[in-house]
């Protein structure tokens, strides 16, 4: 049959939307190799890309651009035979075919390959050893591993994130316009507005930017708001039935397309698939092996099983250091029907629940020592699946306990949830579930009082805190007793009771040492050294000393950060405000790293303080407006924390006596108007205080170091590696380097040299 030069692509009839990345690499992987694969989800939109790709490049190609569509083949014998007949060979055997092509400078493009990989990664190899001008450009939900190929992976199009934004924001997005041009095919005059952008967004979110799945869900607009269409979406297997009459059957609805992948898996890759639904948030190798094997999955296997899903663009990897596995919510979404519908869903929540558990656990074992910031950044992966297991605890009859074990636990690593208002919402209705007598609910009962008094709702921290002693005493359980008592003492210190918040926490630690709960004492030992300093009382230096030392001796960078914030505090109280300056900023590049905005409000409070103190009166106002925001961001109001809210008074009051009404007001507005990572940027980049100690004697620079600091110093003067001064004061190989860099920006040193001239200098003649 004859065919024309210019090849059988067919005519797009719908606009293309966005791809300009995909089309330009596409493209330039086609120059650079002979065969390159596309892979991705279904419905990602492989096939148009593909298309687009050849079209683009078809001058390119003398002998033409073919289209094959290998979807219809049920098996691979006819193979060969399908791609002769497009290309127009003759005869339709390969090595007709081979011999046909010989000699073309052509473009074969195989569209979906995924159920004939064997068959097609055969034939193409074939063809390109024989064929020195043929390009092959395919399109499978996996690569194809022929020697040679070259592989782009087809993301889902970008869409909108969580922040509400406008609708010119919205139209940014590639997903946002496809939906706009095809809900507009269906009805002429649907626009994405400002009135309903926020929901065409997170739509699009929903179905995870896949093309074919945001084409379906447009055409309901013909019946159905955009709103009405996310009502809908928990049950988007259903809705999103209505695909063009001219697509292939796989491609009229989004449960035939994912089925089509179900199929292509084997028995046991469904299996994983199903189970691996379970985690929200995607979920890390040691998840998987604790909840998805056994009971038809071998553990020997479970890793050839997750290849293969990742391979078949099932599961997606993340991450280098630190690996993740995820899926497309549609996907997931599927596999948990599935899994519903098998029956053993609730077997496989209770194992997720019973991991989450032992994460639980484990962070509060281990959160206060070198490990913390790891901890932290793990829990935050990690809080779709927490959540995850909480709702199903509070949801599932009988399983109230063990929401309040996970709540409760997370204690000591609050910065887990968005606020204290997210843990205090998940303790709250766990409390109001389990109101049995145990140890359980004596330590939520401390653990949700410390939260809302951390919200700055002191009433509604009151009879939790009488219950937890209560109870406490009633069980004989020492350890919630002694949590009732130091968080008793907490909620003294937040009323400005210092003397009674001195009395209850130094009991607290008592308590805490004597039970050898190190990471509940020095949270006691920091409350109390920030009391000390508040009241001006004689031991606040010797207390912010020994909280500082005590978390450097853990490593614990998130407390160090904290023992800065209070130190800085003292110095200021001394008078001493370039070494504050010096260490509210130490402490807020810490906050920084840990995302930390309660911490960073306190610093930019602090800062605030000192800045005032030092006449930079303005730089001070904005500092104000700036922890304004972060402390409403937060959901937390400063008023409420009564131990703060006499020194921010304090401070704004003399703000305004300094500054006219006017320019107090621009300058806290300023601060206002920044983000936590803006505000936080500003404060660090301020020039350190340009009074206080002007006239220090250059001998005793050193004394802005912390004693940590100094000691560290004196090793680096000493000759000792950054390794060497770690095994030496047994700390974190990062942990002194972290250090030693501290040391020589304080003393605005650029190599270590200059610090053992430094301390040469410090040394008595002859030493």
């Amino acid at each position: 049959m004859a065919r024309s030069r210019a090849g059988n692509l067919p005519l797009e009839l719908t606009s293309f939307v966005g791809r300009r990345n995909e089309i330009a690499e596409g493209k330039r992987l086609l120059t650079t190799g002979r065969f390159l694969t596309l892979t991705g989800v279904g419905g990602v939109g492989k096939t148009r890309l593909a298309r687009r790709i050849a079209a683009e490049m078809a001058r390119e190609f003398g002998d033409g651009v073919w289209l094959v569509d290998l979807a219809p083949l049920v098996a691979g014998a006819l193979l060969t035979e399908t791609v002769a007949d497009a290309v127009g060979c003759p005869r339709q055997d390969p090595a007709s075919l081979a011999e046909y092509l010989h000699d073309k400078r052509l473009l074969l493009v195989l569209d979906n390959c995924e159920h004939l990989l064997p068959q097609v990664a055969a034939l193409a190899g074939d063809l390109l050893a024989m064929a020195p001008e043929l390009r092959v450009l395919a399109t499978s939900r996996q690569a194809l591993h022929v020697p040679g190929e070259l592989v782009l992976e087809v993301p889902p199009l970008n869409v909108p994130g969580a922040v509400e934004i406008s609708m010119d924001g919205a139209l940014e997005n590639e997903a946002v316009r496809l939906f706009e041009d095809r809900a507009a095919s269906a009805v002429h005059e649907f626009r994405v507005t400002d009135a309903n952008s926020a929901a065409v967004a997170r739509l699009c979110r929903r179905l995870d930017g896949i093309p074919l799945a945001i084409e379906l869900a447009a055409v309901r607009v013909l019946v159905l708001s955009v709103e009405q269409i996310l009502e809908r979406l928990d049950d988007r297997f259903r809705l999103l039935t209505t695909g063009p009459t001219t697509a292939p059957p796989r491609q009229k609805t989004l449960r035939a397309l994912v089925d089509w992948s179900y199929d292509l898996c084997s028995e046991e890759e469904r299996t994983l698939w199903e189970r691996l639904s379970v985690f929200s948030g995607g979920c890390g190798l040691d998840a998987i092996e604790h909840v998805c094997s056994e009971d038809g999955i071998a553990p020997e296997s479970l890793m050839d099983l997750l290849t293969q899903l990742v391979d078949k663009s099932i599961v997606q990897r993340r991450g280098q250091a630190d690996v993740r596995f995820e899926m497309l919510d549609t996907l997931r979404q599927y596999g948990w029907k599935r899994l519903v519908a098998s029956g053993q869903d609730l077997a496989l929540r209770l194992r997720h629940r019973d991991w989450c558990r032992r994460l639980a656990a484990r962070s509060e074992d281990e959160w206060f020592g070198e490990h913390q910031m790891d901890w932290l950044g793990r829990l935050s992966q990690e809080q779709g699946n927490v959540r995850s297991a909480l709702e199903f605890c509070l949801g599932e009859p009988g399983e109230a306990w063990a929401a309040l074990e996970i709540a409760a636990a997370m204690w000591s690593h609050r910065l887990s949830w968005s606020s204290p208002s997210e843990g205090h919402h998940w303790l709250e209705r766990a409390l109001a579930q389990e109101s049995g007598p145990s140890a359980g609910r004596a330590k939520a009962l401390w653990v949700d009082a410390w939260l809302v008094l951390l919200r700055g709702d002191p009433q509604a921290a009151k009879p939790l805190l009488e219950e937890c002693q209560a109870l406490s005493e009633r069980l004989g359980d020492e350890a919630q007793l002694a949590g009732a008592l130091h968080i008793t003492g907490f909620a003294a210190l937040l009323a400005g009771d210092f003397s009674r918040a001195m009395e209850l926490l130094d009991e607290a630690l008592t308590r805490r040492r004597a039970l050898g709960h190190r990471g509940h004492a020095w949270v006691a030992l920091f409350q109390l050294a920030m009391t000390a300093v508040l009241m001006d009382h004689p031991r606040s230096t010797a207390l912010c000393e020994e909280v500082l030392e005590a978390a450097e001796r853990a490593n614990a960078e998130w407390s160090i950060s904290y023992a800065l914030w209070v130190a800085a505090l003292d110095r200021r109280r001394q008078g001493a405000l370039r070494e504050a300056v010096t260490m509210m900023r130490d402490a807020m590049r810490l906050k920084v790293r840990c995302n930390d905005h309660l911490g960073l409000a306190q610093c930019l409070e602090g800062l605030a303080w000192i800045l005032a103190d030092d006449e930079q009166y303005e730089q001070s106002a904005q500092m104000l407006g700036a922890a304004h925001m972060v402390w409403k961001s937060i959901g937390t109001s400063l008023p409420g924390l009564g131990h703060l809210a006499g020194a921010h008074d304090r401070c704004e009051s003399g703000l305004r006596r300094h500054l006219t009404e006017r320019a107090f007001k621009a300058a806290f507005d300023r601060g206002a108007e920044l983000t936590p990572g803006q505000a936080a940027a500003y404060a660090l980049d301020e020039k350190p205080a340009r009074r206080a100690e002007s006239a220090q004697p250059e001998s005793d620079a050193t004394s802005i170091l912390t004693r940590r600091e100094r000691e560290i110093a004196e090793l680096v003067a000493k000759g000792l590696s950054n390794k060497q001064i770690a095994e030496a004061l047994v700390i974190a190989q990062r942990t002194a380097e972290c250090h030693v860099e501290n040391v020589l920006r304080k003393l605005n040193f650029s190599s270590r040299s200059q610090i053992v001239k430094a301390w040469e200098s410090r040394r008595p003649d002859g030493e």
